[in-house]
C-alpha cells in the first residue's frame, strides 16, 4: 500500500487535503500523512475512502495477471494490513489472521518508527477478534523462521 502514494492522483489528494508539508518535494511523507489522519477519525476516514478502493483494484489486477500467467496456481497470497476493518474478507477464498501478542506488537511498531501507536491500533480489531474472523490463525511472537514454518504450513494445507 505504502507505492500507492507515489501514485499522482494520490499525492494530488493527500495534499489538497492537508497541504505541502505532507509531500516535500512531490514525495509523500508518510509519517506526516499519518499525524493527520491518526488525529482525527474524520480524517483517517477520509484517507481509508481515498485509499482502500485503490488497494482493491490493485489487488484484483495482480489476480487477473498471476492467473492469467498460471491458470491454476496453488495459492496467491495478498497481505492486507486491515482487511476486516476495510471489509475486503469476501474478496478472498481463505484468509490468515497473522496475531502476535500486544507487546511484542507494541515494540516491533516502535523499532520500525510508527508514532501514536495508541491511535493506530484503536482503529484495528482486536488480534482475538481477527482471529475469529479468519480461516487460519498464525502465532507470531516468536522469530522469523518460526513465522516462516507456520506460514508454509497454512500455505501447503490451501494448496491442497
Amino acid at each position: 500500500m505504502h507505492e500507492l502514494y507515489s501514485d499522482n492522483e494520490m499525492r494530488e489528494a493527500v495534499v489538497a487535503r492537508w497541504g505541502d508539508a505532507v509531500a516535500p518535494d512531490g514525495v509523500v511523507d508518510r509519517a506526516a500523512v499519518a499525524a493527520r489522519a491518526f488525529a482525527d477519525p474524520q480524517e483517517r476516514a477520509w484517507l481509508e475512502g481515498e485509499l482502500w478502493p485503490l488497494v482493491g483494484a490493485r489487488i484484483a489486477a495482480w489476480r487477473e495477471a498471476e492467473v492469467a500467467r498460471n491458470p491454476a496456481p496453488p495459492a496467491l497470497v495478498v497481505e492486507v494490513p486491515l482487511l476486516f476493518e476495510a471489509g475486503m474478507e469476501t474478496a478472498f477464498d481463505a484468509t490468515i489472521a497473522v496475531v502476535a501478542d500486544e507487546a511484542e506488537r507494541a515494540r516491533r511498531a516502535r523499532a520500525r518508527g510508527h508514532e501514536g501507536l495508541d491511535e493506530r491500533t484503536s482503529r484495528q480489531l482486536s488480534q482475538d477478534e481477527k482471529a475469529s474472523r479468519a480461516t487460519w490463525v498464525v502465532a507470531n511472537s516468536g522469530t522469523l523462521a518460526e513465522l516462516e514454518t507456520e506460514l508454509s504450513g497454512v500455505l501447503a494445507k490451501l494448496a491442497k
